[in-house]
C-alpha cells in the first residue's frame, strides 16, 4: 500500500500500471478499498497511453440506488487481474430507462459489461402502508416481468453482457410480519422471484445473473441502515465489494484472461506431512481430522478437473515415491490419471512451471499455482508474475476457500469440449512421447495421421466459438473477443462466413479447436470482390501440425471459386500472439498497411495483408482435409 501511495503522490500510477497487480495481490479488504479509491482517479485513457496492450474493460453501471461507491472496489478488482476499468455510471434510479430505450446513453457507450445492480428497495419502495402478502406478490411479479422484458431488450440491442443479481431478503421486511406462517410464505415468494431471475440466463446468452445468497451466507451484511436511509445506497459497502469481486472474475473472462491449468504442490497442499520423510503411510490424506481437510481439497480439485480444468503437479520430491503414492495410496482422491502432467524433482519451482507450460503447450499466463510455502510462492511471483498464485498456509481447512476465492477458471458455460479437455491433453503427452521416437518432424507428422474438418459453423456451436475467442491468446490474429450473442449474430448474417475447425489424429479426437471468421465486403470495384478474414483462431493444443496451413489454403480456394478476386486479413499484435505475426506472409499474403477498412481491437494498431489468389500455397500432404462450406453437404 505504501508503494501505491508513493506512485500516486508522484503521479506515476498510470506509467507504472503493470506493477499494480503484484502490489494488490496480498492486500486485505480495507487496504484494497483504499487502493481502489486511488486507482479510480487514474483515467483509463492515461493508462492506455502508456501501455497500449493493457486490456481495458468498459463497464456501464446502472440500477435503482446510489452506485458511485461501486467504482472504487470495481477498479481495484479489475486491477488485481491486470485489467483497467473504464466506467460509465448512470444517474440515480435510471435502469428502466437505460435498458428500455435503444438510443439511451447506456447503449451508446458500447460497454463490454452492463451492471444492472438490483436491490430490495425496487420492491419495498412500492409497497403500500399497510401491506399484505398479496400486495407484495403483485409487486414482485411485476418486477420479474419488467426485468424479463429488459433482458430481452438488451439481448436484441447490445453486443455486451448484461449482469443482473438476485435480491437479498431483508430481515426487517420479514420482521414486519408477526405470524410465522406469513413469514414462511414471504420467504417462499421471495425465493420464487430469485429462481425466476436466475432463469433469465438460461436462454439469453447475453445475460449473466449473479446469485448473492452465497456471498450473504458467508456473513456479509446486505445493507447499512444509515447509508440506506441517508445516501440511498441500498447495498452495504461489504456487499458491493464482494459483488465487485465477482464482476472482476467476469471481466477477466471478457478480456480473454481465463486460466486453464491448476498446478498443485503436494507436501502440505494435497496431503499433510512430507512424503520424503514420513513415507506414503505417514502422510495425512483422509482418516485424521487434518487428513479430512486435505481430502476435501482433493475433491474440489478433482471437481474442477471434471469441468475442463487441467490439473498438474510441481513438487520438490523424488519422482519414484510420487509416482507410487499417486498410483497406489488407497486414501487419495486425486490419482495419477487425474493429472495432465506430474513433475517431481529438486529444481526451482518456477523452472518446473515453465516446463509444465511448455509440455502442455500453454502460455504461463494460463497457469494457477497453489502452494503452502511462502518461499515458493514469493519466488514464483517474482520470476513469473503472470502466473496466478493461490496463497495456501498450514491450515488445510482453509485450502478450499482460498482456491475458489478468485474464480480463476470461470467460464460462461461448460461445453462438451471443456469436459473432454483433460483427456485430450493426456493424449497430447502421448503425442509428445510419440514424437520422441522419430528422427524428423516430417516423419512424425506423416505417421500422426492428422485429419481436419473445416465446416460452416452451426448455431449449437456458438458457445464454444465464443469461448475460443475469449480464451485463445497465442494463435489469435486480432484477439477480438466475442460473447455468444455476437457469434450468433455472425451466424445469422448472410454476408458472414463462420467456419469451425475440428481435428483428430491417431491418438484421438481433438474436438472443435479453431475458427475462421470472415465476411464478403460486397464490393466489386477495380480490384474485384473481397473476402476479409476478421479473425483466425486455433487452440494451442494443435499448433505446428499443418492445420492452420490446410485451412487457410482451403479458404483461399473457396474464395477464388466463389468469385472473390482477393482476400484480406489483419494481424493486430498483442503481448501474447507474436507466434502468428508472420502467418499471412508465410502463405503468400503481402502487407497492405494502407487498407482503410482495417480495424484493430482497442486501437492497438495492426497490419492488413492481401492475397491476390493467383498462387495459393499447396496444403500439406500429411493433413487429410474435409471441407463443408455453406450450401455444401458432407
Amino acid at each position: 500500500m505504501s508503494t501505491l501511495l508513493e506512485l500516486h503522490r508522484g503521479g506515476d500510477l498510470a506509467a507504472r500500471y503493470p506493477l499494480v497487480p503484484r502490489l494488490l495481490a496480498e492486500l486485505g479488504p480495507d487496504e484494497l478499498a483504499q487502493a481502489g479509491a486511488l486507482l479510480a482517479r487514474v483515467p483509463a485513457a492515461e493508462v492506455r497511453r502508456h501501455h497500449p496492450t493493457v486490456p481495458v474493460v468498459k463497464v456501464a453501471i446502472t440500477g435503482h440506488g446510489t452506485l458511485s461507491p461501486l467504482v472504487a472496489p470495481l477498479t481495484a478488482e479489475l486491477a488485481r487481474h491486470g485489467l483497467v476499468l473504464d466506467p460509465v455510471v448512470s444517474p440515480f434510479d435510471s435502469y428502466v430507462f437505460d435498458l428500455t430505450d435503444p438510443g439511451s446513453a447506456l447503449y451508446a457507450a458500447g460497454a463490454d459489461l452492463v451492471l444492472c445492480v438490483l436491490d430490495p428497495m425496487i420492491i419495498i419502495d412500492e409497497l403500500p402502508v399497510p401491506w399484505t402478502l398479496a400486495d407484495l406478490e403483485k409487486i414482485v411479479d411485476e418486477k420479474v416481468r419488467l426485468l424479463t422484458g429488459l433482458a430481452d431488450r438488451f439481448q436484441a440491442t447490445s453486443r455486451g453482457t448484461l449482469v443482473l443479481n438476485t435480491l437479498p431478503l431483508p430481515r426487517l421486511l420479514a420482521g414486519q410480519l408477526v405470524d410465522y406462517r406469513s413469514r414462511a410464505a414471504l420467504g417462499a415468494l421471495w425465493r420464487r422471484a430469485a429462481t425466476a431471475l436466475l432463469g433469465l440466463a438460461d436462454d439469453r446468452p447475453a445475460v449473466v445473473v449473479l446469485d448473492l445468497d452465497p456471498i450473504l451466507a458467508d456473513g456479509t451484511a446486505a445493507h447499512d441502515p444509515r447509508l440506506s436511509v441517508y445516501a440511498k445506497a441500498y447495498l452495504a459497502p461489504g456487499l458491493l465489494a464482494a459483488y465487485a469481486r465477482e464482476v472482476g472474475h467476469l471481466a477477466r473472462l471478457v478480456a480473454g484472461q481465463t486460466r486453464k491449468c491448476l498446478v498443485l504442490d503436494l507436501d502440505g497442499t494435497v496431503w499433510g506431512g512430507i512424503l520424503g520423510e514420513d513415507g506414503p503411510d505417514g502422510v495425512e490424506v483422509a482418516d485424521t481430522y487434518r487428513g479430512e481437510a486435505f481430502r476435501a481439497f482433493q475433491k474440489v480439485a478433482r471437481q474442477l478437473g471434471s469441468q475442463g480444468v487441467l490439473l498438474a503437479v510441481v513438487s520438490k520430491n523424488d519422482p519414484e515415491p510420487v509416482r507410487r503414492i499417486l498410483a497406489e495410496h488407497p486414501g487419495l482422491t486425486l490419482r495419477a490419471e487425474d493429472f495432465a502432467g506430474v513433475t517431481a524433482n529438486w529444481r526451482p519451482k518456477h523452472e518446473n512451471l515453465l516446463e509444465t507450460a511448455r509440455r502442455l503447450n500453454l502460455g504461463t499466463s494460463s497457469l494457477v499455482f497453489a502452494d503452502d510455502s511462502p518461499y515458493e510462492r514469493a519466488l514464483v511471483r517474482r520470476e513469473l508474475p503472470e502466473i496466478a498464485v493461490v496463497d495456501l498456509d498450514d491450515e488445510p481447512a482453509s485450502h478450499v476457500e482460498r482456491l475458489l476465492a478468485d474464480g480463476w477458471f470461470n467460464v460462461r458455460e461448460v461445453t462438451a469440449d471443456d469436459r473432454a479437455r483433460p483427456s485430450r491433453y493426456r493424449e497430447d503427452v502421448a503425442r509428445g512421447d510419440f514424437l520422441d521416437t522419430f528422427d524428423s518432424i516430417e516423419d512424425y507428422l506423416r505417421e500422426l495421421g492428422v485429419a481436419v474438418r473445416l465446416e460452416a459453423a452451426r448455431a449449437s456451436q456458438a458457445g464454444r466459438l465464443s469461448q475460443l475467442t475469449l480464451r485463445t491468446n497465442q494463435f489469435n490474429l486480432t484477439t477480438r473477443r466475442l460473447q455468444p450473442p455476437a457469434v450468433q449474430e455472425l451466424l445469422d448474417d448472410p454476408a458472414a462466413l463462420v467456419l469451425a475447425i475440428h481435428s483428430a489424429d491417431r491418438f484421438g479426437d481433438n474436438g472443435l479447436v479453431g475458427a475462421i471468421l470472415a465476411r464478403r465486403d460486397g464490393l466489386d470495384g477495380p480490384d474485384g470482390a473481397i473476402l476479409r478474414i476478421d479473425n483466425f483462431l486455433l487452440s494451442c493444443r494443435v499448433f505446428s501440425r499443418g492445420i492452420e496451413h490446410a485451412c487457410l489454403a482451403a479458404l483461399l480456394h473457396h474464395a477464388r471459386d466463389t468469385g472473390a478476386r482477393q482476400v484480406l486479413g489483419t494481424y493486430a499484435p498483442t503481448a501474447k500472439n507474436g507466434i502468428v505475426r508472420d502467418l499471412y506472409p508465410r502463405y503468400g499474403f503481402t502487407a497492405d498497411p494502407a487498407d482503410p477498412d482495417a480495424e484493430a481491437p482497442g486501437g492497438a494498431g495492426g497490419t492488413t495483408f492481401r492475397h491476390d489468389l493467383n498462387h495459393i500455397v499447396a496444403a500439406p500432404a500429411h493433413v487429410a482435409l474435409t471441407t463443408i462450406f455453406p450450401g455444401e453437404h458432407e
